[in-house]
């Protein structure tokens, strides 16, 4: 038996890139997995069966964030949903699902503002809040921050905001939910390569610029963050809350000087 048999997990954008291999890695190690997503029924669907062809438990989830009664929709979805495999409650949360910008300081607009702190704050935030009575004790919270909060990049301001209020919650909450043994960390990946990202990972002069400032000289995949997920989600990842964990590959750590 994996180490998760018996729990169940929500991963928010499930579907695809980092949340789908998040979704893999906890199903793998035995947890039914509720697969979150937005828009894209068909990767969702993809996820779950390649779950299921490797032998584990998930079903899908439809709300699309940002939306009025988005909430009270995954929520019906997901209490069903665990009904409907005889779970009791829920036991990890993996707030993963956010958008991104491309726009500096002068480009974005007050809506485009809006609604990253919508998908990439509030809804997280407010997930975590609805979550809480479903959630068992010893239980798991775990949000997926970004390297962008500490670096400085211009076309990056308004993620990079979010990402950081984002990153906030994890020691209050840590705090807060201790007693009743639930661990709350934040994951912060660096550039990997999806679909989602792959409009700047197919270009050699970008990929080899983020290989020369990462000290493990390559681009992060899905599975490097998946791993870390797995990590805190199961019980060897007890003893660690209200951190934010690295998981760029020692991105602008300082000077690369060749060995």
């Amino acid at each position: 038996m994996g180490e998760l048999t018996g729990k169940s997990a929500l991963v928010t954008g499930g579907s695809r890139g980092i949340g789908r291999a998040v979704a893999l890695r906890l199903a793998a190690a035995g947890a039914l997995v509720a697969v979150h997503y937005g828009g894209n029924q068909d990767a969702a669907e993809e996820t779950v069966a390649r779950i299921g062809a490797a032998g584990g438990r998930a079903f899908a989830v439809r709300a699309r964030f940002g939306e009025s009664g988005a909430l009270d929709r995954l929520f019906e979805g997901l209490t069903a949903g665990l009904e409907a495999h005889g779970a009791e409650g829920l036991d990890i949360l993996v707030n993963n699902a956010g958008i991104m910008s491309g726009s500096s300081i002068g480009q974005v607009t007050e809506e485009e503002f809006a609604a990253l702190l919508a998908v990439n704050v509030s809804t997280p935030f407010f997930v975590t809040k609805r979550s809480l009575p479903l959630l068992n004790d010893g239980g798991r919270i775990i949000n997926m921050g970004s390297t962008a909060s500490r670096f400085a990049v211009s076309t990056q301001i308004a993620y990079s905001v979010s990402k950081a209020a984002l990153e906030a919650m994890a020691p209050s909450l840590a705090n807060e939910l201790g007693r009743r043994g639930i661990t709350v960390n934040t994951v912060a990946p660096g550039a990997v390569r999806t679909d989602l990202t792959a409009g700047h990972t197919a270009i050699p002069e970008i990929v080899a610029g983020l290989e020369s400032i990462t000290a493990l000289g390559r681009l992060g995949e899905p599975e490097d963050v998946a791993d870390v997920v797995g990590f805190l989600a199961g019980p060897r990842g007890r003893w660690v809350t209200g951190q934010t964990v690295d998981v760029s590959g020692g991105t602008y750590l300082g000077p690369i000087v060749p060995a």
